[in-house]
C-alpha cells in the first residue's frame, strides 16, 4: 500500500525523529487535528489522513450500520488499510517512533489497529473511543503506551465501555492511563494538558 493511499496532509520532521498520526472524527478532515499534532511535538512528522468513508457527506474511517453499531467487516477492511498506509509513511520518513492520536471515529480505528497490529503503535491517545465488542487477547508481546480521554457523560461512549477497553489494553500487558472529565463527547482542556504530558516523552 502506497504512503499516499489516503488523501491526507503531512509535515516532515526531522531525520530519524517520532512520526505522529492524527485521526479526525466523524465529520471531520485531514485540517481537524493537524496543528495540533504540529504543537504537541513540534520536531515530529505529522501525517494526518483523511477517511475514506462518507456518511451522508460526513468523512469517516470506516463504515457504521447505526450509532454504536459497527460494519466489522468494514472496520477490518479499514484497520489493513490504514496499517499499510502508517507503515509505508514510516518508513519514508525514517522515522523511530510511531504514534497515534484520534477522537472518536478516529480514535476507533487507532485502537482498532492498536487491538489487531500490536508494535505498529507504540503509543497512542485515544479520545472518546467506542470499541462496541470485546476484543480478543492479543499473542504478540509487544507492548504500547495508552492515554485514553473520555466524559463522564457520554452519550456515545458509557463510562462501562471505556473502562472496558481500558481494561483490556492493561491485560495485554500496556501501560494504560485514564483522564476523565465531568461532561460528554468534547474535547476539554484537561485532555489536552493530558495529550501533552503524554507525548513529552517522545518530544523530538
Amino acid at each position: 500500500m502506497s504512503y499516499e493511499s489516503y488523501v491526507h496532509r503531512a509535515r516532515p520532521g526531522a531525520p530519524g525523529a517520532p512520526i505522529l498520526f492524527v485521526f479526525h472524527g466523524t465529520g471531520g478532515d485531514e485540517n481537524q487535528f493537524f496543528d495540533f499534532g504540529g504543537r504537541l511535538l513540534p520536531g515530529a512528522t505529522v501525517i494526518s489522513p483523511r477517511g475514506d468513508i462518507s456518511e451522508h457527506g460526513a468523512a469517516r474511517f470506516f463504515r457504521r450500520k447505526a450509532e454504536g453499531v459497527y460494519d466489522c467487516e468494514d472496520l477490518a477492511r479499514a484497520t489493513e488499510r490504514m496499517s499499510e498506509f502508517v507503515a509505508a509513511n514510516r518508513e519514508r520518513h525514517g522515522s523511530s517512533t510511531v504514534l497515534g492520536l484520534g477522537f472518536s471515529n478516529g480514535a476507533n480505528i487507532l485502537a482498532n489497529i492498536m487491538i489487531e497490529k500490536p508494535g505498529l503503535f507504540e503509543a497512542g491517545v485515544l479520545m472518546h473511543p467506542l470499541i462496541p465488542f470485546k476484543p480478543e487477547d492479543r499473542k504478540a508481546e509487544d507492548k504500547a503506551q495508552v492515554l485514553i480521554t473520555a466524559g463522564q457523560q457520554d452519550p456515545i461512549s458509557s463510562v462501562q465501555q471505556t473502562d472496558e477497553l481500558a481494561d483490556y489494553f492493561r491485560r495485554q500487558g500496556d501501560t494504560v492511563t485514564l483522564e476523565w472529565h465531568g461532561g460528554g463527547h468534547e474535547i476539554r482542556p484537561n485532555e489536552i494538558e493530558a495529550a501533552k504530558t503524554f507525548f513529552a516523552h517522545y518530544g523530538a
